[in-house]
This record gives structure tokens, C-alpha cells and sequence, in this order.
């Protein structure tokens, strides 16, 4: 009979040393990103991946699966999974930040078990590296590169049902296999690389791959990773916008560019210095020294790997996968990062398991004590690295900041930074930005779109109207150039030809709310309320929490003599942003024109407390104070609304 060891020989507390094992890779992550957990949103986090407003209904969740467009890209897991996580953190960063750690530790702790399965030395210190690695930070720390980790946690669900189904050839191990490889491509397309890695796996293990027994049930699965790779080609060029002069490559530079690459994330793996969000965008054309040293380096590798395949397999094994799971990224296939950079580290995430598997392998055969030590050392000195870098994901300022530390000429940082300061309502300290972005690359769209915005902000809009209709000559079908352009039209009084452009905008965004709302505005400027009403209605519809939208529609309703329905919109405006001085002075004076001048006065009150410099404010509390008779402190409120805006 096989003896088994008490329980209190492999138990600490009840706990399975496995257990305790998995529980302190979690402890370590979480420890090791902890500054991540308290950053914000950037970049394309909102609206691109946190459910927006017009999708958090159940009929959302059904436009995510059925409607190709509603999201950025057609990766509906992912998209259901954040309209999840919004019912639960509405839109409080923090707990994306948790989910997002968690599964990166969950997808270490797979990484693992899939190693130990598999027997590979060092499996534990090949997650534990994985776990503590600094280029995972841009994946982890990253809201939207929540597609990585999860992706990957189904990646290797996937890969370790299959592994138990090519032991046993059960049935209920393929099903659940297959059934976690097309969840984990409804994820990110990056996981169509999992069935040539398992005929990778195959060969590793047994020196040779058998068509049935290998080949056959890999068969399903190769023909879902087509068509989901051909979808997400689609989405890419039609929908992100991987397509234009910076893509067109020829052969020789997408080989050069796919030689190089490899190399690049393997230096970054091994020494993990001056990790940034954007790297430099590297030359093309290639020139021929260039072009076939990289190639010349990596043919020749791949060939000694090759001659020693019999003695070493591990080696020729792990560059296959390496490379291979690189494969979307290498050059070969255009998608929207490219046009700033051919490289960025969430490129790697997967890619980096088998070069860190490999790494893990040959340390732990230098003996334990040896192994613990050099292990130990090298968690430690990643967790440090892991733990700053994560810092620098704090929020844009920081982030695009230290991207132009380490890359000056990024445009696209420039242009990012420009946005942050814009949206924090700094938009003067925004145009620098996007005039220097517009200094490396004169053609960038959506640089001149943002500062024609920000001209727009600022009231200038005749400086705003000629950016605005160059990067629509760049770009015919750029939705938000459209609107810009009507917002710097309605602003100088040509109301025709503003609404055309917001119509236009409509056409190529049907669910942009703030188009929508800027149709119903410039109507309504021209004296027409309740033809506007409907266009606001559409824009709260599309966003429930537009406070624009919910003031402008009440103030429609109160010159339509409709006050009783205007007060809800009103409330809910302030309920939204109590510290609107605008919601305040506008409420304050639809309460006038009601008859309800005490509340009209307290309104008032808040405006010009809220924002002292606004001459409408303080006129339209004079108009109140006026109406019950407090004429001396109506004068001083004329008076001051008259000395912050003079008759011209």
C-alpha cells in the first residue's frame, strides 16, 4: 500500500503548502503594484473601454455583442466584463485597478500550474518573475490592457484543460479547453496564437508531432484564430484607424522591422531600464546594413537552435513560442500603435511567459541554495523596479510627462498631455503642446483638431476654424473634427453652416451625444427652443449623466412654458455637479421668469460664489433681487456685472 503523509506534514494551519505558495504570489503582486491601485484614468480608458453612458443598459450589453462599432473594438468579452465591473465601481478607477492586478497575479499563478504540469524546473520563480516583471506594469497598471490579463488568464485556462486532455483524451477536457481558447479570443485576438504554441508544447515533450494525435483536435481551434484575426484586421483599419501614409511599408521594412523586434522585448526583459508608455518610432525605410543584421541574428540563432534541437529542445522550443506569440505584433499586420511606435511593452505580456519560463529553468539547476538566492534576488530587484514604474501610471500628467522625459519628440505624448491639461479645464496651457506636436508632424489630425478645440474654449474661434478644417482635409471622415468645426461656427455666428457640420458628425458617429447636443444648442441659439429640445433629449439618452445637455433642455422647457418639467433637469444637473455655477445661474433664472425669487435668489447666491467673475450671474441675481424689492443690493450686482462685461 502507498504510504500517505499525515496531513500535518504537508499542512501549515490547515493550509496546503500549494496554497500558501499561490496566496503569496498574490500577496507579492499586490504589493509590488500597489501605486497602481490609486491612479486614475488615461488615455483611451474613457470612453474607449469603460462602458460609456450609452451602453450601461441591458440593451447595451446586447449593442456589445451584436452591434460591431458600439465598442471600440469587437472584443465583446472584454466589453461585458466592464459593463459588469461599472455596475459594481461606476466609474471610481480604484476598482478596475484591483480587478486588473488580481488577474495578472491569477494569470502568474496559472503560468505556474501550467509549468509544474508540464515539469519544467523553477515553475514557481517563472511566476513569481512574471508576477514582479516591470514590462508587465503597462499591461497591468493599464485600465484598457485589462484585454492582456484577462485574455491570458483564459489563455492558459485554456492551454492547461488542453494539456489534460492530450494525458487522457477526455471529451469534457477538450469542450472545456475549446470553449476558454474562444472566450479568451473574444478577449484579445492575441490568444490565436495558443494552438501553434500547444503543437510547440507537443514536440517539446514527445520530439515529434503526430497529425491525430496533435494536429487533429487543434484543427477547430486554428480555423477560430483565422477568422478572429481576420475581424480584428477589419476593426483595426475601419474602425481604430490603422490605415494611411505611416503604414505603408514596404516588404523589406516590415522583415527588417520583425527582425528587430524580438531582439528589443528580449533586452527589455533582461535589463528593464528606461521602460517608457511610447517608445521611439524607428526609421523606415530600413536601410540593407540594418535590415539583414537583425535578420542575420535571429536566422542564425534560430539555426543553432535547430542543430542542438535533440539535445537542448527547451531552446528551439521557447524561441518558437516566443516568436510566435509576437507574431500580431512583429510589423506584418498593421494596427493603431504603429503609428507612433513599432514596439510598446503590453506587446509582450504574453509573448514574455516562455523566455521567462526559460530563464526560471536554467537558475533553479544551479542547486537550491544557489537558486533560492539568485531567485530571491531577482524577485526583489523586479518588484523595486515594478513598484516605480506602476508610480508613473498615476494619471496623464504624470505618465505623458515622463514619456516626453525619455522620448522628446513623442508627438503623440504631446498631443495626450495636451488633452489632460484640457480636460482638467487648462486649455491655454494645452495649445504649447499640440503646437510642438504639430513641429514633429504637421499632418497629425487629431492634434489640430484638439487645438482648434481648445481655440474653441478660449473663445477663438476664428484662429480655431482654419486647424480645424485642415485636419478635415487630412482626414475627411473625422467625426470630431466636424463637430469642433461647427462649435467655431456657431461661435461666429453662422448657424447653416454649423449645423451641417453637426449633422455630419452625426452621420459618422450616430451615437455621438455631444454632437447631438451641439446640433440642439446652435438651433436653440437662433431662437428656435423647441425645435431643440428633441436633440437634447437624444444627447441625455445617449448619456444620462450630460449635464450640458440636462441644463440646456431645461432651459428649452422653461421658454416654452414648460417650467415644470425643466425643474427635474435642473435637479438632476446639480445633483450631478452641485458646484456648477452655470446648472446654478441658470436654474436661478429659469425660478425668475416662475415667479420663484427667493429660491431664485439662493441660486443666484451660489453662481457668484462659485464663479465671481461671471457678469451673467451676477445680473441675473440682480434681476431677482430686484423682484422683491431689494434694489440697493440689485444695483451693486448690476454694477459689478457691468464692470466684469462692459457694453461694447
Amino acid at each position: 500500500m502507498q504510504h500517505h503523509p499525515n496531513r500535518a506534514q504537508v499542512s501549515f494551519l490547515g493550509v496546503d503548502p500549494a496554497w500558501m505558495t499561490w496566496l503569496g504570489l498574490y500577496a507579492v503582486t499586490l504589493a509590488a503594484f500597489l501605486p497602481a491601485l490609486s491612479a486614475g484614468f488615461i488615455w483611451d480608458d474613457q470612453p474607449g473601454h469603460v462602458t460609456r453612458p450609452g451602453l450601461r443598459s441591458l440593451a447595451g450589453l446586447w449593442q456589445i455583442w451584436g452591434e460591431p462599432g458600439a465598442t471600440q473594438q469587437y472584443y465583446p468579452l472584454l466589453h461585458s466584463f466592464f459593463w459588469l465591473q461599472h455596475l459594481v465601481w461606476g466609474d471610481a478607477p480604484f476598482g478596475y485597478h484591483l480587478v486588473n492586478v488580481l488577474l495578472h497575479a491569477t494569470a502568474a499563478c496559472l503560468f505556474g500550474v501550467v509549468l509544474l504540469r508540464l515539469q519544467v524546473p523553477g515553475a514557481r520563480l517563472a511566476a513569481l518573475l512574471f508576477a514582479t516583471h516591470p514590462v508587465t506594469v503597462e499591461s497591468v497598471a493599464w485600465i484598457s490592457e485589462q484585454k492582456n490579463t484577462l485574455s491570458t488568464v483564459l489563455y492558459l485556462g485554456a492551454a492547461l484543460s488542453y494539456l489534460r486532455f492530450a494525458g487522457n483524451r477526455r471529451s469534457a477536457d477538450y469542450a472545456r479547453a475549446t470553449v476558454l481558447f474562444a472566450l479568451a479570443l473574444l478577449t484579445k485576438t492575441v490568444t490565436a496564437t495558443l494552438p501553434a504554441a500547444l503543437l510547440v508544447v507537443q514536440w517539446w515533450r514527445h520530439g515529434r508531432i503526430e497529425i491525430r494525435r496533435d494536429v487533429g483536435p487543434l484543427l477547430p481551434w486554428f480555423g477560430l484564430a483565422v477568422a478572429a484575426g481576420l475581424v480584428t484586421l477589419y476593426f483595426e483599419k475601419s474602425f481604430i484607424g490603422a490605415a494611411g501614409a505611416e503604414f505603408a511599408l514596404a516588404p523589406a521594412d516590415r522583415v527588417a522591422i520583425a527582425s528587430r523586434v524580438p531582439w528589443f522585448y528580449l533586452g527589455k526583459l533582461l535589463w528593464p531600464g528606461q521602460l517608457v508608455f511610447i517608445y521611439p518610432r524607428w526609421e523606415v525605410p530600413v536601410s540593407p546594413p540594418a535590415l539583414w543584421g537583425f535578420a542575420g541574428l535571429t536566422a542564425a540563432l534560430l539555426g543553432a537552435f535547430f542543430l542542438v534541437r535533440r539535445r537542448r529542445p527547451a531552446l528551439l522550443a521557447t524561441a518558437l513560442i516566443f516568436g510566435g506569440s509576437l507574431f500580431p505584433a512583429l510589423g506584418f499586420f498593421d494596427v493603431y500603435p504603429f503609428r507612433f511606435s513599432f514596439v510598446a511593452d503590453h506587446f509582450q505580456y504574453l509573448a514574455c511567459l516562455g523566455p521567462l519560463a526559460l530563464a526560471a529553468a536554467v537558475v533553479s539547476r544551479f542547486g537550491r541554495p544557489t537558486a533560492l538566492a539568485a531567485g530571491g534576488a531577482a524577485v526583489a530587484a523586479l518588484g523595486v523596479l515594478t513598484w516605480h514604474q506602476s508610480g508613473t501610471y498615476r494619471d496623464g500628467f504624470t505618465l505623458y510627462t515622463a514619456t516626453l522625459a525619455r522620448n522628446p519628440a513623442c508627438w503623440m505624448a504631446h498631443n495626450n498631455l495636451a488633452e489632460a491639461l484640457a480636460n482638467a479645464g487648462r486649455p491655454a496651457e494645452a495649445i504649447p503642446h499640440l503646437e510642438q506636436a504639430l513641429r514633429l508632424w504637421p499632418d497629425f489630425p487629431e492634434a489640430l483638431n484638439n487645438l482648434g478645440d481648445d481655440l474653441n474654449r478660449l473663445g477663438r474661434a476664428a484662429e480655431a476654424l482654419p486647424h480645424l478644417e485642415r485636419a478635415l482635409a487630412l482626414q475627411p471622415g473625422f467625426a470630431a473634427a466636424h463637430n469642433n468645426r461647427g462649435i467655431a461656427l456657431a461661435q461666429l455666428g453662422r448657424f447653416d453652416e454649423a449645423r451641417r457640420g453637426f449633422r455630419e458628425a452625426l452621420r459618422l458617429q450616430p451615437r455621438d451625444a455631444r454632437a447631438r447636443f451641439n446640433l440642439g444648442l446652435s438651433i436653440a441659439q437662433e431662437g428656435n427652443p423647441g425645435e431643440a429640445l428633441p436633440h437634447f433629449t437624444e444627447a441625455i439618452r445617449l448619456d444620462p449623466g450630460y449635464t450640458a445637455a440636462l441644463v440646456n433642455r431645461a432651459i428649452a422647457l422653461t421658454l416654452t412654458d414648460r417650467f415644470a418639467e425643466a425643474v427635474p433637469d435642473f435637479e438632476r444637473a446639480l445633483a450631478l455637479e452641485p458646484d456648477s455655477a452655470e446648472s446654478h445661474n441658470h436654474f436661478g433664472r429659469a425660478l425668475v421668469l416662475a415667479g420663484r425669487y427667493d429660491d431664485a435668489i439662493a441660486h443666484g447666491r451660489r453662481a457668484v460664489e462659485l464663479d465671481p467673475r461671471n457678469a451673467d450671474a451676477h445680473r441675473n441675481l440682480a434681476h431677482a433681487l430686484r423682484q422683491v424689492g431689494r434694489v440697493d443690493e440689485a444695483v451693486r450686482h448690476y454694477d459689478q456685472a457691468l464692470r466684469l462685461a462692459p457694453p461694447r
